[in-house]
């Protein structure tokens, strides 16, 4: 079969149909994904070993069918929209500062927009008509400006802050590439797709499921220097996205609002556990253009970092972990710690029982039995 429209002279047919495949394989999220590249130099080779290593944790395993990856592909295909693989030129380089950077995405438009410097918007579905004029104002001077606008499509806030800084903006969605969600935004996210970027994770053909919004919105967070929160309660998916950019060591920023409004409350106390109060674009822009890795805001949690080279995954021979393990989530660091043995022999136990279907990685780096 032909390869995927976007591959590189360097990424041959094979071994980019392989990627998809390892990546669409049961188990196989990013971080086990980058982890066996570098253990078998290459998709092909990790596949090979896949039940081996399902073996080696105790369940055995197959890998995704090769039929259902050439529908996939057909399906891209037929969809006008392309594969982005992780060491392409083109792949954004903030994003793939994050451990659990996307392996592969897919897109369609103008894929020189994920380059360029980006600040993220996000807030409440069912905004207040003021804030959704705010998030529309905020869009096009920042798009005058030179920032790329980075959202996730949805009603609201989302919505408005595509539409005031078109075209320089970028859609983030969680289902398919071929999949209009929500419904009433058909139209925008074929839009975004010409005039600008549309960029999905899942495969083409996938709804929208509750456990998608997370993933697309550490994508929203990774892609830009600084997320702002418009509008949003405590309680909402636009305070993980204002989270995981923290996490990420981005600009957090907020627009404060009225105390009598639960649409405000989210921003209030994101500005008191110490984002960045931002009353105008002029703030924004202000904040980004200085950006160089170090943010002024404090709205973080750090994720653990684990100190071990990519040689020496591919040389580690696997420690008997699942012992230490329980259903609380535990540091690899702290295993490394009890266990005696190297990072390097940990992650590869780790590994061995995430393809066997019993390990679940958690945020900051922890790990525990499903």
């Amino acid at each position: 079969m032909d390869a995927p429209a976007s591959c590189p002279v360097t990424l041959t047919q094979d071994e980019a149909f392989a990627r998809i495949r390892l990546l669409r394989s049961p188990n196989i999220g990013p971080v086990s994904y980058a982890q066996l590249l570098v253990r078998f130099g290459s998709a092909a080779n990790a596949l090979e070993a896949l039940p081996e290593l399902g073996k080696r944790g105790g369940r055995q395993y197959r890998a995704a069918p090769v039929d259902r990856i050439e529908r996939e592909v057909d399906a891209l295909r037929k969809a006008g929209a392309k594969y982005l693989f992780h060491d392409q030129p083109d792949y954004p380089s903030l994003l793939g500062q994050l451990e659990s950077a996307p392996p592969i995405l897919t897109w369609r438009g103008d894929i020189a927009l994920a380059g360029k410097p980006c600040v993220a918007m996000v807030g409440a579905r069912n905004a207040s008509a003021a804030a959704v004029k705010l998030a529309r104002d905020f869009g096009a001077a920042l798009g005058e400006a030179g920032l790329v606008v980075v959202s996730g499509l949805a009603r609201g806030i989302d919505g408005a802050a595509h539409e005031g800084a078109f075209p320089h903006t970028i859609g983030v969605i969680a289902s398919g590439i071929d999949i209009a969600y929500p419904p009433q935004h058909e139209a925008l996210q074929d839009r975004i797709a010409r005039e600008g970027l549309l960029i999905a994770e899942q495969p083409p053909g996938t709804e929208p499921r509750g456990s998608h919004f997370p993933s697309r919105n550490r994508i929203i967070a990774g892609l830009a220097s600084g997320t702002l929160v418009v509008e949003a309660a405590v309680k909402s998916g636009s305070l993980i996205t204002a989270r995981l950019a923290g996490e990420a060591g981005r600009e957090v920023m907020a627009i404060p609002g009225s105390p009598l409004d639960a649409r405000s409350h989210g921003c209030n106390h994101l500005i008191r556990e110490g984002a960045v109060l931002v009353q105008s674009p002029e703030d924004v822009i202000e904040l980004l253009s200085g950006f160089d890795g170090s943010p002024r805001s404090t709205f973080r949690e750090p994720a653990a970092m684990f100190d071990y080279l990519p040689e020496e995954l591919s040389e580690a021979e696997p420690a008997d972990i699942a012992g230490l393990l329980s259903n609380a989530p535990v540091s690899v660091d702290e295993l490394v710690r009890q266990s005696g043995v190297s990072t390097a022999a940990v992650q590869l136990a780790l590994l061995e029982l995430e393809i066997a279907g019993v390990l679940e990685r958690h945020a900051g780096g922890k790990v525990s039995i499903r």
